[in-house]
């Protein structure tokens, strides 16, 4: 659905110039609800921008649905960007009109009469879950209720295509849990695709199936959302997957000495990563009992991402230290990544 080839933007001249984007090559299939993420300033809201042509790159080619999007003429342009939909993190509503007029204002030269434009408005407000609100001002509206009306404007045009630039920033947590799963509502129920630009892990776990991360304006990683998660190659993205975890606060913990991470004879403190699909036995148990090793869980970060178990836990384990030396051998040929933090023989 939209293939973006050695795409560049840069803004400003000489030695005030910024390359925002530096020759960047992507393919998001027809169906796909693709995440972007990075850090702030790391180019991935003018990378959506280009999809669109709302900024135009310096350099490569924007491909969507077939069309290649830089060689359009104005009047070209402005038909194919009714079939992309985009949503901003600031609602970007009008406020001196009715829910009802934001949502029919792309219609507006769409050649249905004002029946037919009622009707098709009132099928949107349904369909985001605000039919009730059709005659509110957005000052009246909650953020989750703005950025509803939002989507349903965005796809008033019936879009192939939605660019979703930061949608959820300005949410709370559960009205950000709310948009995603109507966004992921919207995907299987209008086969749309779905670009979401985010500086947020946990919203790409919770809704993407593909992931691309960005740093300085590049592509550094891509992948399916588990793949990543699973085995992250890249500095950023151990950052951006370590702010999601509370995995590795037992490393702050030991840096400090806290009493929790104090260790008695014999014992280590072990950070347990499940990475692979389909860990789902019973390990510690099975652990403790076989090698009759006492296992006491610190932390614990476990998950079900695309149906299969990720995550981890951070433990002390305690006796002898041929049994714990073997139950670790075992984790590791199940397929766990085990990693001693902190051994009390070697500290001691």
């Amino acid at each position: 659905m939209i293939d973006l080839s050695h795409i560049s933007k840069d803004f400003g001249d000489g030695e005030a110039q910024v390359h925002a984007v530096r020759d960047v090559s992507l393919k998001i299939a027809d169906g796909d609800i693709f995440g972007v993420i990075g850090f702030s300033g790391a180019g991935k809201s003018t990378l959506v921008r280009c999809i669109n042509l709302l900024e135009r790159p310096t350099a490569g080619r924007v491909v969507v649905d077939g069309q290649e999007m830089t060689q359009l003429s104005s009047a070209q342009l402005r038909q194919a960007r009714k079939k992309i939909g985009m949503i901003f993190q600031h609602f970007n509503l009008m406020p001196s009109r009715t829910v009802a007029d934001n949502v029919a204002y792309p219609l507006r030269r769409s050649g249905l009469n004002k029946q037919a434009r009622l009707a098709r408005v009132r099928e949107l407000l349904e369909l985001v879950g605000i039919a009730d609100k059709e005659n509110a001002y957005p000052s009246q509206l909650s953020g989750g209720q703005k950025q509803r009306v939002a989507i349903a404007r965005a796809l008033a045009n019936e879009p192939k295509v939605l660019l979703c630039d930061e949608a959820t920033s300005a949410l709370d947590p559960q009205t950000t849990k709310a948009i995603l799963h109507l966004l992921r509502e919207v995907n299987e129920k209008l086969g749309i695709t779905i670009v979401l630009i985010t500086h947020e892990m946990a919203v790409v776990k919770e809704i993407c199936n593909r992931v691309a991360v960005m740093e300085r304006g590049q592509i550094v990683e891509e992948g399916d959302v588990f793949g990543i998660f699973a085995d992250p190659k890249q500095d950023v993205t151990r950052n951006f997957i370590n702010s999601t975890s509370n995995l590795h606060k037992i490393d702050e913990l030991i840096d400090l000495n806290a009493h929790i991470a104090q260790l008695k004879p014999g014992e280590l403190i072990v950070r347990l990563s499940y990475a692979t699909r389909n860990v789902s036995e019973a390990l510690i148990s099975h652990v403790s009992r076989e090698f009759n090793v006492d296992v006491n869980i610190i932390f614990a970060n476990i998950e079900i991402l695309q149906d299969s178990t990720l995550g981890g836990t951070v433990a002390i384990f305690s006796g002898e230290r041929e049994n714990i030396t073997k139950a670790i051998a075992f984790m590791i040929e199940k397929n766990v990544g085990v990693e001693v933090l902190k051994d009390a023989r070697v500290s001691a």
